[in-house]
């Protein structure tokens, strides 16, 4: 009797599975297929195809694919090559405490490259992905100005603080925060616009916003002071970094392929004014699919007629983690990032660290999510290129995603439970 089984069954979202199908004949060649329906109803797939070994085994771990979405041993394959039927669509978990994601992954006999409504597998298994563990509570943050999420880890406290941000897409985006919460950490998911009372444009980065919202959550009782570590992606990168470089508050700063630059926004804080480098659209290229290439529009990194828009890293009071995806088609990133690097080391600042990633894309996120290549971008007409490979890119998910919780746990304290 064929026999399928993925364990663990009931994981976080950033955890590996085993998958494991016995009881089919010797050299029997197999589809082993992977799906899930977004919560807008969208539909992703993807499939690769395996031949049994002599007992009748395939085991995803050590066994080839011979073809399908990948090739060769990748144990969390299904789950990287997870694709959208509708183009240019993103998985994002948008309800990470009601529910979870439900994949089901389906052993079908022979190549199949579209199962047929007609064709039953010979297995089926279903595991459920979740973004937070079991007692990491979520509370709405309205309070001031402030507008976000707040995810505590289960425990009397206290524990390390974070700030959590991502991009110019704007809205509030906790995935990411609730995956942190459930290794221990405080998190507050912040919104900084086109969400709730929000402005609906991001038209000045008023630094004031966020030391409001740094200051909110180290008052909260479980949160450990003296200081906050903050991460962000992209424009919530560049922020991060703004943060991390005049705030006190700040002493661990993650820039996921953030500008150094402030980038189309102008920076204002108290007294403290930066320029924006403005978007040059002219530099903006078009594809033979009608997909945006932004790499050209911010300029090059060490454009001397921009240095009045640098945030300058030497002033930050903590430590900075770069994390750089060297095959991002949104800007420069690396370049941006090396000459902030150059920057802190002219000033005698050894405060930085980069983690740099060959064939890594823009969107560099937790383990298990799937390679994002491009989507529309709110105000945009056209979806956007974030580049990136395939195995490249989920390597620099895997291994960015450990050494950045190393990085805050070492300038922030240890977190208070470890088996979370």
């Amino acid at each position: 009797m064929v026999h399928l089984s993925v364990t663990p069954e009931v994981s976080l979202a950033d955890s590996s599975v085993k998958i494991y199908a016995s009881g089919l004949a010797p050299s029997q060649l197999v589809t082993l297929y992977a799906s899930l329906t977004d919560e807008r109803g969208v539909k992703f797939a993807a499939r690769a195809f395996y031949q049994a070994n002599q007992n009748g085994e395939v085991d995803v771990a050590q066994a080839s694919a011979l073809g399908g979405n990948y090739t060769g041993v990748w144990p969390m394959g299904l789950f990287y090559c997870l694709k959208a039927e509708k183009m240019f669509h993103r998985l994002v978990k948008r309800d990470v405490t009601g529910s979870p994601f439900y994949v089901q992954i389906s052993l079908f006999n022979s190549s199949v490259i579209l199962p047929l409504p007609t064709e039953e597998p010979l297995a089926t298994c279903t595991v459920e992905r979740w973004y937070v563990a079991p007692g990491v509570e979520r509370i709405p943050v309205k309070s001031g100005r402030v507008r976000g999420a707040l995810f505590l880890p289960p425990g009397p406290g206290p524990v390390p603080g974070l700030i959590d941000m991502f991009g110019g897409a704007g809205g509030l985006i906790e995935f990411r925060a609730g995956l942190l919460a459930s290794k221990g950490f405080a998190v507050l998911a912040l919104a900084f616009f086109a969400y709730d009372d929000l402005p609906q444009r991001l038209d000045v980065v008023d630094l004031e916003y966020f030391e409001e919202a740094s200051r909110l959550l180290l008052k909260h009782p479980k949160v450990r002071g003296p200081g906050l570590g903050v991460i962000g992606l992209s424009k919530g990168g560049e922020i991060a970094l703004a943060m991390g470089t005049f705030l006190k508050e700040i002493l661990a700063t993650v820039c996921i392929n953030g500008p150094t630059k402030m980038s189309g926004t102008p920076l204002h804080f108290h007294d403290v004014k930066i320029p924006a480098v403005p978007y040059r659209l002219e530099k903006i290229l078009l594809n033979e699919m009608g997909v945006m290439s932004s790499f050209h529009s911010l300029g090059h990194p060490l454009d001397e007629t921009s240095e009045e828009s640098i945030i300058p890293v030497e002033k930050a009071h903590g430590h900075i983690l770069f994390v750089v995806g060297e095959a991002d088609q949104s800007f420069h990133s690396k370049g941006f990032t090396e000459a902030a690097l150059t920057r802190a080391k002219k000033y005698g600042k050894i405060h930085c660290s980069l983690l740099s990633y060959p064939g890594a894309g823009h969107q560099i996120e937790p383990p298990g999510s799937p390679v994002c290549y491009a989507y529309p971008v709110r105000f945009y007409p056209l979806p956007f290129q974030w580049g990136g490979e395939m195995k490249p890119h989920a390597k620099a998910q895997e291994d960015s995603w450990n050494e950045i919780q190393n990085f805050l746990k070492l300038h922030l304290g240890p977190v208070q439970n470890s088996n979370l």
